[in-house]
């Protein structure tokens, strides 16, 4: 009998463990209280035509990058993620010198993944990408195709992804005007 209600029991543990819904962002068992991830676009780039592949940031775009770091100064980042080309390197620079860190480089294809999962959990985490990988990593955080590519004129989301308890929330911050508050 005590056999009976020992399995009983661990059915019933398991049956009532909180999953992750379907449209919610999937992650391991090792999650820590909550994770947010501060997904940005690299800052305003030289698109002139002697500007190259891997363009430097204008001055606007310099400016635009100390508007992150003033802006987040009340996050404590835990890291801060930038794939390696100038332009990104560059915006995200003032954020972790700001919170003492350096910068980890991850490639856009790869950064999503169970190791990435685990290393930030319970993380406030800076990620800098671009135009055509922003939206989709914050898609892949919160299980759903929410969010659309962004144009190459836009500069100024800041996606907010927050996951406690398997759960994810996104809020999306449009700063595109940021210089004009500032007048």
């Amino acid at each position: 009998m005590e056999k009976v209600i020992l399995l009983m029991s661990t059915i019933l543990l398991f049956a009532c463990k909180p999953g992750v819904k379907k449209d919610e962002a999937h992650f391991t068992a090792n999650d820590k209280s909550t994770t947010t991830y501060y997904i940005i676009r690299h800052a305003d780039k030289d698109t002139t035509a002697s500007a190259g592949n891997d363009p430097a940031l204008t001055e606007q775009g310099e400016a635009r990058a100390q508007f992150w770091a003033e802006h987040l100064k009340n996050v404590d980042f835990d890291a801060v993620y930038s794939t390696d080309f100038n332009r990104t390197r560059s915006t995200a620079k003032p954020t972790a010198e700001k919170n003492g860190l350096e910068i980890t480089y991850y490639n856009p294809s790869s950064l999503y993944s169970e190791k990435f999962l685990d290393e930030t959990a319970g993380k406030n985490v800076l990620i800098v990408g671009h135009s055509n990988t922003i939206t989709y990593l914050t898609n892949k955080l919160i299980g759903k195709e929410r969010y659309k590519e962004i144009d190459e004129s836009v500069y100024g989301n800041l996606y907010v992804v927050s996951i406690k308890n398997g759960r994810a929330r996104a809020e999306l911050k449009n700063l595109n005007n940021w210089d004009k508050k500032k007048q």
